[in-house]
């Protein structure tokens, strides 16, 4: 008996590991994954045969060749599954439905105040199955809901205990989780932003998430590491002006007071977008306003590099813009740093306003391929 449970759990291991390949190669064939996973090919035959039965790959043709008979591409089948993120935020929802390629099918952003009201939830949880009924044919083909929050989220108890960009603590997320049919997920904005942009491995990052709030997020050896209360990443509340701004969440001199996204949109009413285009124009104010950013990112973006000595990503809806002006932010940094020889561990995140939303669908997308049978 436990010879046969030992060959069934080594034969769901591969099953894993060959449609995890197939998953993040986009197309590969029976011979690559036999060579490049080190299993046998009668055993990939095998899985590969039972994927294609159950609906989950697809041969779509002929793969690359260097000579001989042209083996058939594999490729994950896109409509097998999808999972829906949700952003929240203190004044918007945004909301992304991704298929099991990890392909955004359709995302929207909408205008809508939180509160900690039960007609509030509603209202959400009926914009998400809105969302998905116009979006989705068959909705029994959704996995999950993902919903992203600012704040220190206890997973297993299913707890907000705080939210300070939001303003509320101690909020049972079952007020949400209620109205939907679905499997539902919370997490961490900026952990699921973080999760979008962290390289597969063993690496460890630091990402840097610079919304309307700054948060942030730590990948040691490929794996977020979320500490003992949930409450690793909260770098914008590392105190880098002592006696300074005063902050939300009570304190002064905090990042978030000199690196959030509103110290430049509330410029330009509120629209960041407007904020850049009068910097590229020249606009002197506005320059002012920029370049004392810098420092300040600088200072911040030195400072962790310092504490943590691997790669940073910047991320959020600054980090969006950021790729025009990465030069003049390695130079500050440089200056400020005198232990590297370059700025070269800084680097843009690829996904801005959606990120959040898409990182943790991503969640979803991942298990169902973790978990296969």
């Amino acid at each position: 008996m436990e010879d046969k449970s030992k060959m069934m759990e080594i034969k769901r291991k591969n099953k894993v590991l060959i449609t995890n390949y197939i998953f993040k190669s986009v197309h590969t064939s029976k011979v690559d994954i036999s060579h490049n996973l080190g299993i046998s090919m009668p055993t990939v035959l095998q899985n590969i045969k039972e994927l294609i039965d159950s609906g989950i790959v697809e041969e779509i043709g002929d793969y690359q060749s260097t000579g001989g008979r042209k083996a058939k591409a594999l490729s994950i089948v896109a409509d097998c599954c999808y999972a829906v993120g949700v952003d929240i935020t203190l004044h918007h929802i945004g909301l992304v439905l991704v298929n099991a390629k990890g392909i955004i099918l359709a995302s929207v952003r909408l205008k809508k105040c939180f509160e900690d009201t039960f007609q509030y939830y509603q209202d959400v949880c009926q914009t998400i199955q809105e969302f998905i009924e116009n979006n989705v044919k068959d909705t029994k083909k959704i996995i999950g809901v993902g919903v992203s929050i600012p704040g220190i989220i206890d997973k297993p108890n299913g707890i907000l205990i705080k939210s300070h960009a939001l303003n509320v603590s101690n909020v049972s997320l079952q007020k949400m989780s209620q109205f939907l049919p679905y499997r539902v997920k919370f997490d961490n904005d900026a952990n699921c932003a973080a999760y979008t942009e962290l390289s597969a491995g063993n690496s460890s990052v630091i990402y840097l998430s610079l919304n309307n709030t700054v948060g942030g997020a730590i990948s040691y050896n490929g794996k977020l590491f979320e500490g003992d209360n949930y409450k690793s990443g909260e770098f914008g509340h590392i105190i880098i002006a002592p006696n300074g701004k005063r902050c939300y969440c009570g304190k002064k001199g905090c990042v978030d007071c000199y690196c959030s996204a509103l110290v430049l949109s509330s410029n330009t009413d509120g629209n960041l977008e407007k904020f850049f285009d009068e910097l590229k124009r020249g606009n002197p104010d506005i320059k002012d306003v920029w370049e004392k950013y810098l420092q300040s990112l600088a200072l911040t973006v030195s400072n962790l590099r310092m504490a943590f000595d691997c790669d940073i990503i910047l991320g959020g809806y600054v980090g969006g813009y950021l790729n025009d002006f990465i030069i003049d932010l390695n130079k500050l940094v440089m200056k400020l740093n005198l232990f590297d020889y370059d700025a070269s561990y800084i680097r843009c995140g690829k996904y801005h306003m959606e990120a959040s939303a898409y990182g943790i669908a991503m969640r979803f997308i991942q298990e169902f391929y973790d978990t296969v049978e």
